[in-house]
């Protein structure tokens, strides 16, 4: 049996079934094999030890007992099976669908009043389209899933490559991959057609990262590209077990009775493509679910909106308020029933709900009856309306909002979830990473230090902004003839351009230095091999930099295999001269988070073996050798000037070594690599023991420039209230610059620093005792934290109060976030405008973002672009991500997505305000609508003895939320604008009602309620009246039907003409929806009332419309009773508008007289004086929109005076007689002054 019999035709299930007598060949087949991790017997395999699996190669047979995972996956939610139970399940965790379950539930039964489709119809358009919905996205999952099951992969049958989908691929087979293609499964990298047995990879749908990344195969196993050769590799691979870690793999290979270790090097993940290569051959680990991205494929946290959650608290009221109604018409129905209302029939025969005898089951019935009644108090299609409002905010207004998109990246603004939208408007606290965030991420070599002498004559935007600050003028420093700018590198200094180091006082140093360059790094080169055409793969732009940078000192990196690195070296032994020299790499010791260094060793053609080592100072210092103390201090006062200037440092250093030494140690090397539990900890250990020692070369320092606009933005978003914290890796000089130059902190500010960077703990720290240094840092960090809380607090009633900044450092925060401690410290942090951590891990992101988040209850937001911003990102209310250069995981993990850090200002300040303000009145402008329906059938229960008798037609309840009062609160989330968004950016105090949360508080759904009580009684009295005094066309009186109808039109009427009042922006569609709305009411109900239909209980209204339309009454009421309803709103409104207007509506009165638009031919005057970004800006203003005012009454303010002196610090009491001494002015206001 040759294992492929399933090729021909047979299922994948059927291999589960092999026959026994194959299974004994099976067996016997495997227990021949030398040596083997397991034992069998009698045909049966034995449990695997947990700690690693063991895969044969190019033999299905063998790996058949084990039933390793198929390389199907499927990311689908449901199936056939599971759809409606789980879907149901997952709608019913909702409280207000289950309560209208319930209802519905309730409605079915005798007690209930209303028909059953009363509830139910609504309940299930609701359910349907949140099933239609899901069962829509599942679908469009399930099709992707078969889109790459089904992709073609080569596997090699009989000395063949057989195309095959990828979903019949098992672990073992050995597969083709050819040039652009995608790796099916976790591979084994044995072969390519590359004759070093090098493959480039590109990990973009892993990790978002474009740059091309270096794979070697074992060179045992370079052999195997042709099927004839493949077919005989016959090995065995025992690895560790499928996990999540994208980065780390240990196992073995064991072919030849020989043992070859296996490092992530000789491992290619599903999801990356191939790149630069033919074609490669590889055997499958890892398949389906079990490969590394899909143990990856993580749910981002769950997140709802603080206004959400809310919401749930205002529907408990809601059942609270229907609670008591219903307790009161049940009290009120044990007290009415009674037998002395003969003309009722209450005989001893009557049901149990009407019967005297036991008024206590009268109430108890009566209770289940009224909540069925009353049911409409809750409105089933709020959340409906809520995520339709959000979705199309998001996908129409935020993702095609120009002013956030970002030309150069061609890479538009992305909301990744609709639930936050709100919560963009209620930010309080901003933490922020620095690199790639606050700054452009485009690294270019500044200056350097070589030997103990500074070189680069440059000036940074950094000191320039801080010479500004301390009134210093510098002037433009004229660049030398040899000075070179492109991207990567910006140094100027005749010293070392052009081989003028040969004439510097230590020229071998020098030569080192720039060798250590071109050598340490594991950039990939690409294109010509030469300097102006060649360009370079590199993991980051640190790293890219440094090897241009050698290249324009001489040293030329322009190949690279797995085991040679080729320089074309200039000016070295003698001026002019240039050749290319081929360094032997032997090994490298890669950087990681712990190490914070990397080293290459390398021999030169000589037979020299150097490590060259690059790092951060602190790891470098500490493996320095003895001497060369001068060089040590000067290159440490190197180190703090350029961190000053807000530069990033390293420090490079190399050590010569002795063949013998390191042969002995090369084997302790390779048995770590060997290893098979704890690698990277074995490894680090071995790179301990030959990392000392080292001669300190100097160090390089490379800008990374501000983004555009962050200052400004900075500054924005502080006069909008929000707290900015800024938490990164760098160290604190650097950190503290940068928050100079992005008007984080300024001269005016009190600062904080508590740094564990003394001179006491530098003491500590030196003599070795890790228990010792831990409790001094922890009694520093107490003694700290006490004093600067104990200074800002008295800071804080001194007039006026300054404003605070606090620096900590990542050793110093370890111990403040100490249970103990973390309440001092986040007491600190809080009366702090700006806040600064330094050389934080992140972990130490996440948790103070997460003390902050919990421990003050402010809503967060967490904005960077790289891997270590993941947790501090989904650690808060919101998190964003930059489109940067760090990779895309940043981003897969954010709720929203900007390509630039100065876009805060629109997402927050503009959509963030915007959606509060509008999602706010959408679920309170609910709340009232569906109040007051419901009340006018509350006072109707008073009428009828508490009886449970309906008011309204069974559709009039069904359809008053789907139909007759949807649409026009949907344009209102959608298109109601307080002010527009330049003015949003102009006043941005104007957010700071958002962080109070103004438009959501209880005083304000109080103040609908009331009305909503007063309009209720206006509507059934006002009709009640009108229907005993009018008379139809056949002289009687009108019956219930004709009232409740009545009734029913007043109420649509009315609720919808109080939505205008609302709004602040009338547009078309406004009108529309809302008298469109009112028109399907007519309609509806004159073909209802006009066709006689066998159905139950529709005669009840049979040609009541046109009955009412036939008496004076009916007109009168119509026209009376919603403006005597309204009138209540319209005084509160103008009163609360004249004296205490919300901030919008001071700015409303302010620039109520600007123009609302401008001709084409204006804009083409003005457009001549513009500079291209006003150009751009009046073009956008260009394209088609709404031109409509904002509405309300247009009352000059008394308040406005104190608004401003307000926002200067100056308290200015209102004054009733600026009304009339403004309402007297002639003219438009001036609009010069500033907020």
């Amino acid at each position: 049996m040759n294992g492929w019999d399933w090729i021909k035709g047979a299922s994948s299930s059927s291999m589960s079934s092999v026959p026994s007598m194959a299974r004994s060949r099976t067996s016997s087949h495997i227990t021949d094999r030398q040596p083997s991790s397991r034992t069998v017997r009698l045909g049966r395999v034995q449990p695997q030890a947990p700690g690693h699996r063991t895969i044969y190669c190019n033999d299905r047979e063998a790996n058949l007992p084990v039933r390793f995972k198929g390389n199907s996956i499927s990311t689908t939610k449901y199936n056939i099976v599971t759809f409606l139970p789980k879907g149901l399940f997952e709608q019913f965790r909702r409280v207000a669908n289950l309560y209208f379950l319930m209802i519905s539930i309730l409605s079915t039964t005798p007690i209930s009043p209303v028909h059953p489709i009363t509830n139910v119809v609504p309940l299930s358009l609701v359910l349907f389209v949140s099933l239609v919905k899901e069962a829509f996205e599942d679908w469009k999952r399930l099709n992707n899933d078969k889109v790459i099951n089904s992709s073609p992969v080569d596997v090699l049958v009989e000395q063949k490559w057989v195309s095959i989908p990828w979903r019949k691929l098992q672990v073992g087979d050995i597969v083709r991959v050819k040039q652009d293609g995608f790796f099916p499964a976790d591979l084994l990298f044995l072969a390519s057609t590359n004759a070093d047995g090098v493959c480039y990879i590109e990990t973009a749908n892993l990790d978002g990262e474009t740059n091309l990344k270096i794979r070697k195969a074992l060179e045992r196993t370079w052999d195997y590209v042709l099927p004839e050769r493949a077919a005989e590799f016959k090995g065995e691979i025992q690895c560790e077990q499928p996990n999540n870690s994208l980065y780390t793999f240990t196992g073995n290979l064991i072919m030849e009775k020989q043992t070859l270790p296996l490092t992530p090097n000789q491992v290619l993940l599903r999801g990356c493509s191939l790149r630069n290569t033919e074609y490669i051959v590889g055997a499958v680990i890892f398949t389906g679910h079990e490969t590394k991205v899909m143990m990856n494929t993580m749910n981002v946290p769950s997140k709802r909106s603080t206004l959400e959650r809310k919401l749930d608290k205002l529907i408990l009221t809601l059942f609270g308020a229907l609670f008591s109604m219903c307790l009161i018409g049940a009290i009120g129905s044990g007290v009415f029933i009674s037998r002395k209302y003969y003309y009722l029939g209450l005989h001893v025969d009557v049901e149990k709900q009407f019967n005297p005898s036991n008024r206590f089951v009268v109430a108890i019935l009566t209770m289940f009856t009224l909540i069925t009644l009353y049911s409409t108090i809750i409105p089933i299609s709020l959340y409906v309306s809520i995520e339709m409002i959000k979705f199309i905010q998001c996908t129409q207004f935020i993702n095609k909002d120009l002013h956030m998109y970002h030309v150069a990246t061609d890479t538009p603004a992305l909301a990744r979830t609709s639930n936050l939208n709100e919560e963009l408007g209620q930010v309080e606290y901003i933490f922020s990473d620095k690199t790639g965030t606050l700054t452009r991420n485009l690294m270019e070599f500044f200056k350097c230090s070589i030997g103990g002498e500074m070189y680069g004559m440059g000036v940074t935007e950094i000191e320039r902004g801080a010479a500004q600050r301390s009134g210093h003028q510098i002037d433009e420093v004229k660049r030398s003839p040899t000075a070179v700018h492109e991207k990567g590198f910006n140094f100027d200094d005749p010293r070392l351009m052009r081989g003028a180091w040969r004439n510097e006082q230590d020229p071998e140093t020098c030569k080192e230095f720039f060798r250590c360059l071109a050598i340490c790094h594991t950039v990939l080169p690409e294109g010509d091999e030469s300097p102006e055409k060649i360009t370079y793969q590199a993991a980051s732009p640190d790293e890219a930099a440094l090897v241009i940078a050698a290249k324009h000192f001489g040293f030329f990196f322009y190949k690279r295999t797995p085991t040679m690195v080729m320089v074309r070296e200039s000016h070295v032994e003698k001026m002019g001269k240039i050749q290319d020299v081929s360094y032997e790499i032997l090994n490298v010791l890669e950087f990681n988070s712990t190490r914070k260094r990397q080293s290459v060793i390398c021999r030169y053609p000589s037979g020299r073996l150097v490590l060259y080592c690059k790092g951060a100072d602190t790891v470098i210092y500490e493996r320095l050798s003895d001497g060369n103390g001068k060089i040590k201090k000067v290159t440490r006062e190197h180190l703090e000037q350029f961190g000053s200037a807000g530069l990033r440092t390293l420090c490079l250093a190399y050590k010569d070594l002795d063949v013998d030494y390191y042969g002995a140690w090369n084997e302790k090397f390779i048995q770590a690599k060997s290893a098979l539990r704890e690698r990277e900890k074995k490894l680090d250990e071995v790179a301990e023991m030959i990392e000392n020692e080292l001669v300190l070369l100097g160090c390089t320092a490379i800008e990374d420039k501000l983004q555009e606009g962050v200052p400004a933005c900075i500054e924005t978003l502080s006069r909008a209230g929000i707290k900015i914290w800024v938490l990164t890796g760098d160290k604190m000089e650097t950190a503290i610059n940068i928050a100079y130059a992005c008007s984080l902190i300024d001269n005016d500010m009190k600062r904080f620093v508590i740094s564990s960077e003394t001179d006491e703990i530098l003491d500590i720290e030196n003599r070795g005792d890790p228990v010792e240094t831990a409790r001094a840092i922890k009694d520093l960090v107490k003694q700290e934290l006490r004093r600067c809380t104990d200074e800002a607090e008295r800071s804080l009633h001194m007039t006026p109060a300054p404003k605070l900044a606090l620096v900590i450092d990542g050793k110093c925060l370890m111990y403040a976030l100490d249970p103990q401690l973390r309440g001092n410290l986040l007491r600190l942090s809080l009366n702090c405008s700006s806040v600064v951590c330094c050389r934080v891990s992140p972990l130490q992101k996440a948790q103070v973002t997460s003390l902050v988040k919990n421990g003050a209850r402010k809503i967060t937001l967490s904005i960077g672009d790289g891997a270590n911003d993941v947790s501090m990102i989904q650690a808060a209310h919101v998190g964003v991500g930059i489109s940067g250069l760090e990779g895309m995981q940043a981003v897969m993990a954010s709720d929203f997505a900007i390509a630039q850090f100065r876009f805060l200002t629109d997402l927050l300040l503009v959509h963030g305000r915007w959606s509060y303000i509008r999602i706010c009145k959408v679920v309170t402008y609910f709340f009232y609508k569906n109040l007051t329906f419901t009340l006018t059938q509350f006072w109707f229960t008073f009428r009828t003895g508490f009886s449970g008798q309906r008011f309204y037609d069974d559709w009039f309840q069904s359809l008053y939320n789907v139909i007759f009062t949807a649409l026009p609160v949907i344009m209102v989330g959608l298109f109601d604008k307080d002010v527009s968004a330049s003015l949003s950016k102009k006043y941005p105090q104007l957010y700071k009602e958002g962080i109070r949360n103004m438009y959501f508080k209880w005083r304000v759904i109080a103040i609908w309620a009331f009305f909503s009580f007063f309009q209720s009684l206006i509507l059934y009295n006002f009709s009640m009246a009108a229907s005993q005094k009018g008379l139809n066309a056949s002289g009687k009186i009108l019956g219930l039907w004709d009232l409740s109808t009545m009734a029913f039109t007043c109420v649509v009427v009315t609720v919808n003409l109080r939505l205008l009042m609302a709004c602040d922006l009338l547009t078309r569609w406004h009108h529309i929806s809302v008298f469109g709305s009112i028109l399907a009411w007519f309609i509806f109900i004159f073909l209802y009332s006009g066709i006689m239909t066998p159905f139950d209980r529709q005669e009840n209204i049979f040609f009541v419309i046109y009955v009412l339309m036939s008496t004076f009454y009916f007109y009168l009421t119509l026209l009376l009773v919603p403006v005597v309803a309204l009138f209540g709103d319209f005084l509160y409104i103008g009163l609360q508008r004249w004296f205490a207007p919300y901030d919008y509506q001071i700015i409303q009165e302010m620039h109520r007289r600007d123009p609302q638009e401008s001709t084409r031919t204006e804009l083409q005057e003005i457009g001549r004086r513009l500079t291209p970004d006003e150009e751009r800006s009046y073009a956008i203003a260009q394209l088609p929109r709404e031109t409509s005012k904002h509405t309300g009454f247009a009352f000059d303010s008394p308040g406005y005076e104190s608004f401003f002196a307000l926002q200067a610090g100056v308290y200015v009491p209102q004054k009733a007689w600026d009304v009339a001494r403004r309402a007297s002015m002639s003219g438009p206001q001036p609009r010069t002054q500033k907020l």
